[in-house]
């Protein structure tokens, strides 16, 4: 073929274009692209050599071509250009995309600002949702920043409970708002696909005239001009929906906002999800340790009753040690009161403590017979490795012959203590194995009488193992105990357990301790006083 021929001729125009440097691309006058840069390649992809330019050009750069005229500088993938036309011979015109270096880093330098500002914000919206763990907080503190930072005005709703919707609501002053509001959000284009976790609906989709007044904050300037409603995701469910309004003053939410919306969505609903959990589970903890915990003691059936437990760390509230009533119907009548300690500290320990209390709970009317009561108790607790065992007494309370007679029966536990009203200290004379650790039982009780002002105290081990002292290392002991116990003669029982509580404390001061519990009945002094058993006793009416 002659190499002047026009096909070679052509070709080698368009290699020539292909050529230069800098993005130009060449027209005919029917719109058809003859020949383009290499450069001008990465700037218009969809632009192809023998294609119309048309539908594979920013609109704006067709009708200047069409018009073939220059043009103000336009953006083309994000990056600025002047269009410039030169005629070339037989009616082509090829236009040149001439950069503006200055406006394009002016251009770059906003955009990193912008994203920083917008890093900054989403760091301090994931400081800020995740300090508290308060639901209502929460969802005030994100209304608030994203009223602050996102919008003119902000509103969270929560999920629907009972028919009751959360709403949480401010404007830029920072003022929130706390409804609950009874809709249908369902009602609300967008809201009831939020609050499932759909994905967001565009906000151009949303009509702003048909968001009722519930969801609009009351010092809100001028009607509504445009919105987004995006979900608040959580933990497998959806934590709610948060709501952007603009006034009409205000240029509409361009993608860039929403999608800013939508990270700062992210974080809130973690935050809230994590609050919602807490809530959940600090109510389920209240509810199981409800019947954990020792109850309240008092005065019943004409005498006191007192007690005190101090777990082993401070910051538990429930561990080994423990304490329950279960009050007779009449005076004459059997109270019994136990006092144990579970092996073990913690929550483990806990747990088993639990199971006594509710089995002790079942077998009260048989206390009658307290050997009979412990050996079923042991029979429940029992396990292959004989590592749930506990130590326990029982005290059996009853008026007779109008004296305040107490029953005693101790499973491995340390024998109470009697003050009585000349000021000495008895030990209780009964005793009998642990609970839970051997297929048999045995144990022997100890009856005696309290008179007025005589009080039985009923503790645990951690009181007189308990190390402390001017060394740090000496045991309380139950010789220490004794004489502390003799100087409480007479008081109440709330006074006594308050009193050994406090010597016991001031022993271990700072250092580790097992769990202490302590229990004191007393028999309220009387006027006319006897003599019964060597023993000053009262007349008692119940």
């Amino acid at each position: 073929m002659d190499n002047d021929s026009p096909l070679v001729v052509e070709s080698s125009v368009e290699e020539a274009w292909a050529a230069v440097p800098h993005p130009v691309v060449v027209v005919d006058d029917c719109g058809i692209v003859t020949a383009m840069s290499s450069a001008a390649a990465s700037v218009l992809p969809d632009a192809v050599v023998g294609a119309p330019l048309a539908g594979h050009a920013p609109s704006w750069f067709v009708d200047l071509c069409s018009r073939q005229s220059g043009q103000v500088p336009r953006s083309l993938e994000d990056r600025e250009f002047d269009a410039q036309p030169t005629v070339l011979p037989g009616g082509h015109i090829a236009w040149w995309l001439i950069g503006d270096p200055h406006r394009s880093l002016q251009r770059a330098e906003a955009a990193l600002h912008r994203e920083r500002t917008h890093a900054a914000f989403l760091d301090e919206a994931s400081a800020v949702l995740t300090v508290s763990l308060n639901v209502e907080r929460c969802m005030a503190a994100t209304a608030r920043m994203a009223a602050r930072h996102l919008a003119d005005a902000a509103v969270v709703v929560g999920p629907l409970s009972a028919g009751v919707l959360p709403v949480f609501c401010t404007g830029q002053d920072g003022e929130v708002e706390q409804r609950h509001v009874e809709a249908d959000p369902a009602a609300v284009s967008g809201l009831g696909e939020a609050l499932r976790g759909f994905p967001p609906v565009p906000s151009r989709w949303i009509d702003p005239a048909t968001i009722p007044a519930w969801m609009v904050p009351q010092n809100f300037q001028g009607p509504v001009g445009s919105i987004v409603i995006t979900p608040l995701p959580g933990h497998g469910i959806p934590a709610g929906a948060l709501v952007l309004l603009r006034r009409t003053t205000h240029a509409a939410f361009s993608e860039g906002e929403e999608l800013l919306a939508r990270l700062f969505a992210a974080r809130a609903g973690t935050a809230l999800s994590a609050a919602r959990l807490y809530a959940e589970q600090s109510d389920i903890t209240h509810t199981l340790m409800r019947d954990l915990l020792p109850p309240q003691l008092h005065r019943m059936h004409g005498f006191e009753l007192a007690g005190r437990y101090r777990a082993s760390e401070d910051h538990h509230l429930i561990g080994g040690d423990f304490y329950d009533v279960h009050p007779a119907a009449t005076p004459e009548a059997e109270t019994l009161v136990v006092l144990g300690d579970v092996c073990g500290k913690g929550l483990q320990a806990a747990v088993l403590t639990g199971k006594i209390r509710n089995t002790l709970q079942a077998l009260a009317p048989l206390a009658e017979h307290h050997e009979g009561v412990l050996k079923l108790l042991n029979s429940a607790l029992l396990s292959p490795d004989n590592s749930r065992f506990a130590t326990m007494v029982l005290a059996s309370i009853s008026h007779v012959d109008g004296q305040l007679r107490l029953r005693l029966t101790c499973a491995g536990h340390p024998a109470p203590l009697i003050a009585r009203s000349d000021g000495t200290v008895e030990t209780a004379d009964t005793r009998g194995m642990l609970v839970g650790a051997l297929p048999t039982f045995r144990a022997r009780s100890f009856e005696t009488t309290l008179a007025p002002g005589e009080t039985c105290l009923l503790y645990t081990d951690g009181i007189t193992e308990a190390r402390g002292g001017p060394l740090g290392t000496d045991l309380y002991g139950e010789e220490r105990l004794a004489a502390a116990f003799a100087e409480c003669a007479g008081m109440p029982a709330e006074a006594v357990v308050e009193r050994i509580m406090m010597l016991t404390s001031q022993w271990v001061d700072r250092l580790p301790h097992d769990d202490i519990a302590a229990v004191a009945i007393t028999a309220p002094r009387r006027n006319h006083l006897s003599a019964v058993d060597g023993h000053t006793a009262g007349r008692y009416t119940a």
